[in-house]
């Protein structure tokens, strides 16, 4: 004999079919707009026909997920810090000739150098050299191409004891 069903489980069916067909009727409705007035006591716009620009607040980010979008991760070193350059520079001369000029062996002591601070050193004896010929030139009454001011003023200042 089959059971029947019992009239709490049709009561509650129901009443779920309401809750669904209320619930959807709201989702129908449009939203109301609030209209704020200004401190001033002027008449704010009205929201039927114009649209309002409001200012959207921008998310403030925390230091540390700022902190972290800054520093990128290389990933794992493929070369340990104690590997010689010589052997990992093996044909590039010139690379090696630098690390002699700086007085590096091995990569954790060339990492310790700055790029402009490696091309600062390198190229300081070259500037200097050509400060010499300049002012040997300057002193023998001769310059280089284009450098006629340089050698001007020079002998000013040696005619005026500076």
């Amino acid at each position: 004999m089959p059971k029947k069903k019992s009239s709490s489980r049709k009561n509650a069916s129901a009443k779920t079919k309401r809750k669904r067909t209320v619930a959807s009727k709201q989702a129908k409705k449009p939203a109301k707009k609030k209209v704020r007035k200004s401190k001033k006591g002027s008449s704010a716009p009205k929201a039927s026909g114009k649209t309002v620009k409001r200012k959207v607040a921008k998310k403030k980010v925390s230091k540390k997920s700022a902190a972290k979008k800054k520093t990128a991760s290389l990933g794992r070193p493929r070369v340990t810090g104690d590997a010689k350059l010589d052997q990992f520079f093996k044909r590039d001369y010139q690379a090696r000739e630098i690390f002699e000029f700086l007085g590096v062996t091995t990569v954790k002591e060339l990492e310790s150098h700055r790029p402009a601070e490696i091309v600062d050193r390198l190229t300081s004896p070259v500037v200097q050299a050509v400060e010499r010929i300049r002012i040997a030139l300057a002193l023998n009454n001769r310059c280089l191409a284009g450098d006629r001011k340089f050698a001007l003023k020079f002998q000013a200042r040696m005619k005026s004891g500076k």
